[in-house]
């Protein structure tokens, strides 16, 4: 997305406009909106400071009910991957800190995002009573290892996050066809759920996946208890290798909460090539029956948008969401902006190492 680091001086502003809103995406149909979140951007952080506080007026931010846990979460999450991408800690702890004031509670992370370094900055962030203010999600990387190490890795969790409980912990990249049996075996990750919720260190549990639907509906058939389930859902997957029409009706079937994720293609490809605005496809994803839609945010430019959107969000009709399957049935038929389901390019490292498959780089083409 966006650097927080700016452009060098030699260039003009008009030109560090055009930049931003290119990689924004949001050119055209968005582009006043877009031109207000870049001077927004190119302010002083003093500025920035000064102007984002109680008093700026993002909307109020909806909440929904997270399945049959009881608890209430922003229907807006901020993803914990995208704190990685950020080169400036004082930044990234900002970010989140700006979007728990904003009244976003819900906070995505993962064991492995960052080699831990975007858990740690979470957990900085959520010093001086933040803590309570948030519904802590983070995710156990265990990729088919047992269940010690599962437990290994969530003392971890817990020590970068500065805190002796999480909300939900989900079984992270659930993407490969032997996955679920491996997390279902005898001394697999499933026995690490239920140990850590007993000892108090885990409130909720859920799985999360991206590759293929059938993998998700794999899981979901042996009725585990699961509270929660992670998922891609935008525009564009509505009309290939659908989760939103496989896997959400059986979620709701079992009364699991959904989350979504991916709600602009995992890397906003299509944004970039003018296909689709942000709003819209933020507007779709939430549109859905979702508790919250995690969205990855690399800078403060991006994080004051999508609380715009999500302050004051109105969600779509039938029809209209209708018309948006159509509207880019055609982009979504070859896979071109979900590389996350036909190819390994988004696959994370761990995952990749413990089911044997070379990272790209260590392959000679």
């Amino acid at each position: 997305m966006v650097e927080e680091s700016g452009t060098p001086q030699k260039y003009s502003l008009d030109w560090q406009r055009r930049q931003f809103l290119q990689r924004a995406g949001i050119i055209g149909a968005g582009g006043a909106i877009a031109y207000l979140i870049w001077q927004k951007h190119n302010t002083s952080a003093a500025t920035q400071s000064q102007a984002v506080n109680a008093s700026e007026d993002f909307g109020t931010i909806p909440r929904r009910m997270l399945g049959k846990t009881g608890v209430e979460v922003s229907a807006l999450s901020l993803g914990g991957a995208h704190l990685g991408n950020i080169k400036d800690d004082q930044v990234a702890v900002r970010i989140v800190q700006e979007a728990i004031d904003a009244g976003v509670n819900f906070l995505d992370n993962a064991w492995e995002y960052g080699k831990g370094r975007c858990e740690e900055l979470m957990g900085q962030a959520l010093q001086g009573g933040r803590r309570d203010k948030a519904f802590l999600m983070t995710k156990v990387c265990t990729h088919g290892r047992d269940a010690r190490v599962a437990m290994q890795q969530l003392e971890q969790s817990l020590q970068r996050l500065k805190t002796d409980y999480i909300d939900l912990w989900q079984i992270h990249e659930v993407i490969y066809d032997n996955d679920p049996e491996l997390h279902f075996a005898q001394g697999g990750v499933i026995e690490a759920l239920e140990q850590a919720k007993q000892q108090g260190k885990v409130r909720f549990i859920g799985f999360t996946g991206h590759k293929d639907p059938a993998i998700h509906l794999k899981m979901l058939a042996y009725k585990y208890p699961f509270d929660t389930c992670q998922l891609p859902l935008n525009c564009f997957d509505a009309s290939f290798r659908s989760f939103e029409q496989q896997v959400l009706p059986e979620l709701n079937r079992q009364q699991i909460a959904a989350i979504g994720m991916k709600s602009l293609g995992g890397n906003g490809d299509a944004l970039k090539k003018g296909i689709v605005t942000v709003e819209e496809a933020l507007r779709y994803a939430m549109s859905l029956p979702v508790a919250s839609t995690v969205s990855g945010i690399d800078s403060l430019a991006v994080l004051y948008q999508n609380l715009r959107i999500a302050g004051n969000f109105q969600p779509m009709s039938t029809q209209e969401m209708q018309a948006v399957r159509n509207r880019y049935a055609s982009y979504a038929a070859d896979g071109r902006f979900e590389l996350y389901k036909t190819s390994k390019k988004y696959d994370g490292r761990p995952g990749r190492e413990q089911h044997g498959f070379p990272l790209s780089q260590q392959l000679k083409l």
